[in-house]
C-alpha cells in the first residue's frame, strides 16, 4: 500500500492566493478562528524574521470518503469547489491571509477580550534597527488606521491617508503579496520623499532585509490523500489540534451530513433538549446517540447477512445520513423508555445511576425489542442483564466490545437462546465487596442503595415509601444506621460501620433526627412527640432490611450480620445467581461470622 500523504514545503503566498481564490477552504467542523491581536503581531514578527511558524496539515478534497461541507476563510469570499481542506492551521493562515492579503482590516480582539478590526504596518526604521526586538516594528491601528489616545483626545499616529504612511515610513503589510499595490508603494514612497539617498538606501535595505523574505517565505506542508479516510482524518486532527477542543465523530458527521443539506447539530439540539426534560438521560451525549445508531444500523444489518456489529470510532464515521434518519426517532423514544425502566428499578436521577454508558445498549435493546420489552419474561431477562452490569461492575472501562456482545447476546436469549449474554455469564459478586463499598461514587453501591429503595424502604419518620415523587421532591440523605459519633466511641471497626452495610437512604428530616447517639437513643426520639408509634417506626426500620430487635438493643455485631445477609439476598436475586463462599474463612474473618 503507497504512502496516504506528501509533504513538501510551499510559499506562502501560493496558499494565500489559493485561499483568497477558494481553492483552499476549511472544513465545517473546523472551529472559528480565535486569534487576539497580540498574537498576530507575534506571528508577523516570525515571518518576517524568517522564523519558522510549524507546519501545515491540508487534506485533499473530492474523494469517495472526503464530503465534507466546506465555507472560506474569514475575510475570503469566492465560491466553488475547493482543492484543498485545512486540517491545521486555520488560526495561521487566517492571521496571515486577513492581515498581509486582504485589503479589508482583520477582526480580531484586544488582551480584554474586546472585539475590534485592525490594520497592521512595519516601522521601517524599527524594523532595521538592531536593538528594536521585531515585534515592536509591527504595528496594529483601528480600522480608520488613527491611533488616539488620552481616551481618544489626543491623535499619536495617523495613517489614514497614503502619504501620511510616507511621511511616517509605515509599511502597510496588507498588500505585501499584492506586486501591483507593492510596486506602486514602493514608487509612491520613492517620489514622496524626492528620491532622497539616504532613505532610498533605507527603502533597498528594507526590501532586501524584511520584505522579500516575506515574499520567499515558505511554510512546510503535510497533505492527506483524497482518499483518506474519515477516521484517519479524526485521528490526525486531534494529534496535530492540540491547542484547541479536540475533533470528535460528532463534528466530522455534521460536516458530512451538511453536504447533504441535514443539519445534525440541530437535529440533535432538538433530541437533547427533550432528553434533558428527563434527569436521567441528562449527560446523554451527541456521541452515545451516535453509538446507539451504529449499533442498531449494523444489528439490522447483520441479520440481513451483512458484516458484523461493531460500533468502533471507524464503524460510527461509516453511518449515512439515511441511518441516522432512519432510526434515530425510534432510538430517541427508546432511550426515555429506558430511563422509565430504570426509574421502576428505583433509580431516579443521573447522579444515582451506577453506569450512564449501560444507557446505550438498554437503549438500542428497547429499540429492537420493541413491544415485547413489555413482557414479563422479558422484562426479567432484562433485569438480569441489567443487575449483572452493575454488580458484575462490567461497565466500567471501553466498552464498544461489551455493548456489541451484550445487544447481540440479549436479544439472541430473549429470542430463546440457551446461552447466556457475556454479562450475565460472567458476572460474580464477592461478599467482601460489601466492606469496600463506602459511597457514591461506585456503581455497586449505588445499586445496593437502589436496591434497598426497590424492596419498600420508607422513611422513618413519615413512613413514606421513597418512590419516584417522594425521591425527587424531598432531599434524600444517605444516613448511618449506627451513627459515626456512637460508632467511634465504641471503637467499632470502620470498615464495617463506615461502608455500606450500615448505611440507608433517609428523608433529610429524620437523617438530623437521628444525629449521632445510639440507635435505641435516637429511636426514643423519633417516637416522641407522637411523630411515631413504636409498632409502626419497627415497620419502617424493618423495610431497610434491618433487625428491629438488635438495633433497639443497640447490638451492633449482630445487626451487621443480618443486614450484611440481607443485602446480599437482594444482590443475589437481582443477579439471578448465587454468591458463592459465603461461609469461606476469608468472610468468617472479616464479617466476623459465616454469612450462609
Amino acid at each position: 500500500m503507497g504512502s496516504t500523504f506528501k509533504s513538501n514545503d510551499m510559499e506562502i503566498s501560493e496558499i494565500l492566493k489559493k485561499i483568497d481564490d477558494g481553492r483552499i477552504k476549511l472544513p465545517e467542523f473546523q472551529r472559528d478562528w480565535v486569534w487576539e491581536d497580540e498574537r498576530i503581531r507575534m506571528l508577523i514578527a516570525s515571518i518576517s524574521n524568517s522564523y519558522p511558524v510549524g507546519a501545515l496539515m491540508f487534506l485533499e478534497y473530492g474523494g469517495d470518503t472526503v464530503r465534507f461541507k466546506y465555507r472560506p476563510f474569514t475575510g475570503a469570499t469566492a465560491d466553488g469547489k475547493p482543492e484543498i481542506l485545512v486540517l491545521d492551521g486555520q488560526q495561521r493562515l487566517t492571521s496571515i491571509y486577513g492581515a498581509m492579503f486582504c485589503e479589508n482590516a482583520l477582526p480580531t480582539k484586544d488582551n480584554k477580550n474586546k472585539e475590534i478590526k485592525r490594520f497592521y504596518y512595519l516601522d521601517i526604521e524599527k524594523s532595521l534597527s538592531e536593538a528594536t526586538d521585531r515585534i515592536d516594528a509591527v504595528l496594529s491601528l483601528p480600522e480608520d488606521r488613527i491611533i488616539r489616545e488620552n481616551f481618544g483626545r489626543d491623535v499619536s499616529l495617523d495613517l489614514s491617508e497614503r502619504e501620511k504612511e510616507f511621511e511616517k515610513h509605515m509599511f502597510p503589510l496588507n498588500i505585501v503579496y499584492d506586486p501591483i499595490s507593492f510596486l506602486a508603494w514602493l514608487d509612491e514612497y520613492r517620489a514622496h520623499h524626492k528620491h532622497d539617498e539616504e532613505l532610498l538606501q533605507r527603502l533597498r535595505q528594507f526590501t532586501a532585509e524584511i520584505l522579500t523574505p516575506i515574499l520567499s517565505y515558505k511554510v512546510p506542508v503535510v497533505t492527506l490523500g483524497k482518499d483518506t479516510p474519515k477516521e484517519a482524518v479524526c485521528q490526525v486532527f486531534e494529534h496535530v489540534n492540540t491547542g484547541g477542543k479536540p475533533l470528535n465523530v460528532f463534528d466530522l458527521l455534521v460536516a458530512t451530513f451538511a453536504a447533504e443539506d441535514f443539519d445534525l447539530r440541530k437535529d440533535w439540539g432538538v433530541r437533547h433538549d427533550k432528553f434533558k426534560m428527563t434527569d436521567l438521560l441528562l449527560k446523554v451525549e451527541a456521541t452515545d446517540f451516535l453509538t446507539a445508531i451504529t449499533l442498531l444500523s449494523r444489528y439490522y444489518t447483520h441479520k440481513s447477512g451483512g458484516e458484523a456489529v461493531s460500533c468502533k470510532r471507524k464503524d460510527l464515521l461509516a453511518v449515512s445520513l439515511s441511518d441516522y434518519q432512519e432510526y434515530a426517532d425510534r432510538l430517541t423514544n427508546s432511550f426515555t423508555e429506558a430511563a422509565n425502566f430504570l426509574m421502576e428499578q428505583r433509580i431516579f436521577t443521573v447522579k444515582d445511576l451506577p453506569y450512564p454508558t449501560q444507557l446505550i445498549p438498554l437503549a438500542v435493546l428497547f429499540a429492537i425489542l420493541g413491544s415485547k420489552a413489555k413482557d414479563n419474561t422479558v422484562r426479567n431477562k432484562l433485569l438480569r442483564w441489567f443487575w449483572c452490569g452493575v454488580f458484575g461492575e462490567m461497565y466500567g472501562g471501553a466498552n464498544e466490545t461489551r455493548y456489541v456482545n451484550d445487544v447481540t447476546g440479549v436479544t439472541a436469549w430473549v429470542d430463546g437462546g440457551v446461552d447466556e449474554p457475556d454479562t450475565v455469564s460472567r458476572a460474580w459478586f464477592s461478599p467482601t465487596r460489601l466492606l469496600s463499598l463506602r459511597d457514591k461514587k461506585s456503581a455497586a453501591f449505588k445499586g445496593v442503595l437502589a436496591l434497598i429503595l426497590k424492596s419498600g424502604a420508607k422513611d422513618f419518620i413519615s413512613g413514606s415509601e421513597m418512590d419516584s415523587a417522594n425521591f425527587t421532591g424531598q432531599e434524600v440523605q444517605i444516613h448511618h444506621i449506627f451513627p459515626t459519633d456512637h460508632c467511634n466511641k465504641r471503637g467499632y471497626d470502620r470498615k464495617k460501620w463506615d461502608y455500606i452495610v450500615n448505611k440507608t437512604p433517609l428523608f433529610s428530616r429524620s437523617n438530623l433526627i437521628v444525629g449521632g447517639s445510639a440507635p435505641s437513643h435516637y429511636l426514643k426520639k423519633i417516637e416522641a412527640k407522637g411523630r411515631v408509634t413504636s409498632s409502626d417506626l419497627d415497620g419502617f426500620i424493618a423495610s431497610h432490611l434491618i433487625d428491629v430487635v438488635d438495633l433497639r438493643a443497640d447490638n451492633f455485631e449482630a445487626y451487621f450480620v443480618k443486614r450484611a445477609k440481607a443485602l446480599l439476598g437482594l444482590i443475589s436475586d437481582a443477579m439471578g445467581k448465587k454468591i458463592e463462599g459465603l461461609g469461606s474463612d476469608e468472610v468468617v474473618a472479616e464479617f466476623g461470622a459465616s454469612l450462609e
